[in-house]
């Protein structure tokens, strides 16, 4: 399984998204791709800061039909097993001198409970978590491992 970062479904939901991206994720099955909990929160986020008007609007009814009709039973929850690994990452983090935003952290937790591959643009911010990651931005068809990077395998 394939977990879509928020700033891929961000960048799929545009009215012109960059092409790679989208040939990417056209490419992959789309049983195969989920988001979590984390990134609908997010994108929620991003667009309730609008002003009020026409476009927040249907922005939000945008938004709601991607997470119903394109993600139906493949929003990944953010549940206490995530919430274990989120606290053992941060620790780690820490540990080694290295922070991590909240949200990140929380998506970095949820893909190594569901062992899922993480497509992101940030492939950086997430080096040293353990979570295998790949850039749909450079079309790389291998993901990257960041045990070789420091981090935990899964």
């Amino acid at each position: 399984m394939i977990v879509l970062d928020t700033n891929v479904l961000s960048e799929i939901m545009k009215p012109n998204p960059d092409t790679h991206v989208l040939s990417w994720v056209d490419s992959v099955p789309p049983r195969d791709i989920a988001i979590t909990a984390i990134t609908v929160a997010e994108i929620l986020y991003g667009i309730g800061r609008l002003p009020d008007g026409s476009r927040l609007r249907k922005l939000m009814s945008a938004a709601a039909a991607v997470f119903k009709e394109d993600f139906t039973d493949r929003v990944l929850e953010f549940d206490a097993d995530a919430a274990v690994e989120y606290a053992a990452l941060v620790v780690e983090r820490e540990a080694a001198g290295l922070s991590i935003p909240m949200a990140d952290a929380q998506i970095a937790a949820v893909c190594r409970v569901q062992a899922c591959t993480l497509a992101t643009r940030n492939v950086r911010d997430f080096q040293g978590t353990g979570v295998t990651t790949v850039n749909p931005w450079n079309d790389d068809p291998y993901p990257r491992t960041n045990a070789e990077e420091g981090g935990r395998t899964g």
